[in-house]
């Protein structure tokens, strides 16, 4: 990663309100090209949806924003990410540390066999962002009330976090993953397991943590993307085809194949 291109991605970073920015990224499996020289700038508290068909890319682009692709060994990444101007892939870089400015909600609800204080109380623990009890359990209740769920759980703290339905494991998941106090929040098709009401409780949730987060979700829904995001990029055989602001990628795309998979014509 050249530093001059890395000078001026910090100084496009700067000049502007932008949380992530990507130049020239391949992601490599193997001798599979899964990612194809993907340019793109994340803007900071907004919700940014990565939309496509299965196998475009997506989740393998969100996975390399905090290097959860370092635990595939036959995976290889090429290019410049920067989170505020700083290379996420420079040696001078904790993968561990990255994570928790960089959160991750999974596809399915994964709550620990923990109960529910401790699986929100884990990161702060491990991390060191707690000096006493006290601060702990203000982390605890301060990270399940931005997740909406301390109100339904505030009780029976002390039980299996396993022990809740569906959504309020993915709500329990999300307080999970603000807990560390990170910018970023990634989602790989968060809703994709619940049930329609479960969903839309989410869906609210993730318009609320814009306010505080940069948050970018995967999401085969075309209807969520549009519900709960500003700007949205479109995957298609690894590339970027188009990116821009929600309203208009699904009102006046620009490019055809973006209209086809927004019709149904691809897909």
């Amino acid at each position: 990663m050249l530093d001059t291109t890395q000078t001026l991605l910090t100084e496009r970073t700067m000049s502007k309100d932008i949380k992530i920015s990507a130049k020239g990224v391949d992601v490599f499996y193997g001798d599979t090209h899964a990612i194809k020289n993907v340019d793109i700038e994340i803007e900071n508290k907004a919700v940014t949806a990565f939309i496509g068909p299965s196998g475009c890319g997506k989740s393998t682009f969100l996975r390399c924003i905090n290097r959860m692709n370092d635990t595939i060994d036959i995976c290889r990444v090429t290019g410049d990410i920067l989170l505020e101007g700083q290379d996420i892939y420079a040696k001078s870089v904790d993968p561990v540390q990255l994570r928790a400015r960089v959160g991750m909600v999974f596809q399915k609800p994964n709550p620990f066999p923990k109960s529910i204080y401790d699986n929100v109380a884990y990161g702060p623990t491990i991390h060191g962002l707690a000096k006493s009890k006290a601060e702990l359990d203000e982390i605890v209740e301060q990270s399940l009330r931005r997740a909406a769920i301390w109100d339904e759980v505030k009780d029976r703290l002390h039980q299996p976090g396993t022990g809740l339905s569906g959504g309020q494991q993915q709500r329990l998941c999300i307080g999970r993953a603000i807990a560390t106090a990170p910018e970023v929040l990634l989602m790989d098709e968060p809703c994709s397991a619940l049930d329609p009401i479960a969903t839309a409780q989410v869906e609210e949730l993730i318009d609320d943590l814009r306010q505080n987060y940069t948050v970018v979700i995967v999401t085969h829904s075309m209807q969520q993307a549009a519900r709960v995001s500003q700007k949205t990029a479109f995957f298609h055989l690894g590339h970027v085809v188009e990116y821009g602001d929600t309203n208009k990628i699904f009102t006046n795309p620009e490019d055809s194949r973006t209209e086809s998979y927004i019709t149904g014509r691809i897909g």
